[in-house]
């Protein structure tokens, strides 16, 4: 038997798989986290990539709006990145009244939309200089800016954003993303923090494609829109952070929308991609512990993340322990109403809210994979609502995994499955 150690919640369980069936651990690389944050966006601001500095193109009477993605703030980097870009402007003599900050808002069902950045993240000094308003995705008074050729989507913006002279996005930290490709980098900071719900919606209902997912740029109908999307938004310049599987700053990318982004996606690429040469049978992940199994919306990320690595009619064991339960009330309604794919795909053009993407991403997997849940959460609610299979145990679930897929199945374990993303490359394509 080889022990594989598992976090979960904020401790870690112990799975025991045969010798004879274990692949292998699959990891991401470890990168440790920059000394000191403020430090390292200052380099990034005076190193930019594709762009010249911000203080350098900025003229003293421009009117400036810098949109803060609200992941920023949650993160608390926003403090550092919003004083380090208002200094480069005071550089070029832009005077803070000139300076307005949006926070970016998002659709969470089907009437209301989320409630922008609370201020109470910037402190007394921020608050005084600058001032501060929240975006409305329902707002009457959205600019139309045209439409994508590609895909047709009638761009909605906000419109202090388009008045500004100078448009800057602190874009949140870029990593991969369930159907975008990658989050963040200023491109989805625009489309979901300043854009109005119609152009969202148009966008997010492209998912339905199959390019639209993890790691994918080239093809990806919703990364190809985002960046039209964002083209028609004419930003001027950005900021994005990558971060490590703890939560750290490794590196800040500032300069030019596309190619700030594509830059950090190399790193994310070399951090969080791992290319293996089998699938397995059986695939036993752990969402990466607490904070990233708090919730069931939370931890399947990791469920989606392994799906190339893990054969057709395979088994998932998700090991998370959902503290706090499912976590999301549209991922529940949805999976509560919702009986099949079909039904999710026609919500999710009519009337797409976050969260319900999770459904539909769990009930696309459901089509083709057995997912047995270890956690905290009630039976009632991982099998009757979420149509998963339950274990009270990780070895009892890799038990029922063996039984369902054979005793000489393969398995893989992924011990950080919300910051992995596992790919499937044959021998032979390896070798090219």
């Amino acid at each position: 038997m080889v022990d594989v150690w598992l976090p979960y919640g904020k401790t870690d369980v112990c799975v025991r798989v045969p010798a004879r069936n274990l692949l292998g651990s699959i990891n991401p690389v470890q990168r440790s986290g920059v000394s000191d944050f403020k430090v390292e966006i200052e380099r990034a601001l005076k190193e930019p990539i594709g762009s010249m500095r911000l203080s350098e193109f900025v003229m003293s009477e421009s009117k400036v709006a810098i949109l803060v993605d609200d992941a920023v703030v949650c993160k608390n980097f926003s403090e550092f990145m919003l004083l380090s870009v208002l200094s480069e402007l005071n550089v070029a003599g832009v005077k803070d009244e000139n300076v307005v900050v949006i926070f970016g808002s998002n659709i969470v069902d089907n009437k209301s939309v989320k409630p922008a950045g609370d201020v109470s993240f910037f402190s007394a000094e921020v608050l005084k200089r600058v001032k501060i308003v929240n975006h409305d995705v329902n707002a009457s008074d959205l600019v139309f800016v045209g439409a994508t050729k590609s895909y047709g989507n009638r761009v909605f913006l906000n419109r202090v954003f388009v008045e500004a002279d100078v448009r800057v996005v602190l874009g949140g930290s870029v990593n991969v993303h369930y159907y975008a490709g990658y989050s963040g980098g200023g491109r989805q900071s625009v489309l979901s923090g300043v854009c109005g719900v119609e152009t969202i919606r148009h966008n997010s209902a492209l998912m339905l494609n199959s390019n639209a997912k993890a790691g994918v740029l080239a093809g990806n109908p919703v990364h190809e829109d985002i960046a039209e999307v964002a083209g028609l938004a004419k930003v001027s310049f950005v900021v994005n952070v990558v971060e490590n599987g703890k939560g750290e700053v490794v590196k800040v990318f500032a300069g030019g929308l596309d190619a700030a982004f594509l830059e950090a996606v190399k790193l994310v690429d070399e951090i969080y991609k791992v290319k293996v040469d089998r699938r397995a049978d059986i695939v036993v992940v752990s969402a990466g512990g607490s904070p990233d199994d708090l919730s069931l919306s939370q931890a399947y990320k990791a469920v989606d993340n392994v799906l190339d690595v893990v054969k057709r009619g395979g088994v998932i064991v998700l090991v998370a322990e959902c503290s706090k339960g499912h976590g999301n009330q549209v991922f529940y309604d949805w999976m509560t109403r919702l009986t099949d794919l079909k039904s999710a795909e026609k919500e999710i053009k009519r009337n797409f809210a976050l969260g319900g993407y999770k459904a539909y991403c769990l009930l696309k997997t459901l089509q083709n994979h057995t997912v047995i849940l270890v956690s905290s959460l009630p039976d009632y609610y991982a099998t009757n609502v979420f149509k998963l299979k339950t274990a009270r145990a990780v070895n009892d679930a890799l038990t029922d995994a063996f039984k369902l897929a054979g005793s000489a199945s393969r398995v893989w374990t992924i011990p950080a499955g919300s910051y992995t993303l596992p790919e499937y490359k044959s021998p032979e394509e390896a070798k090219t």
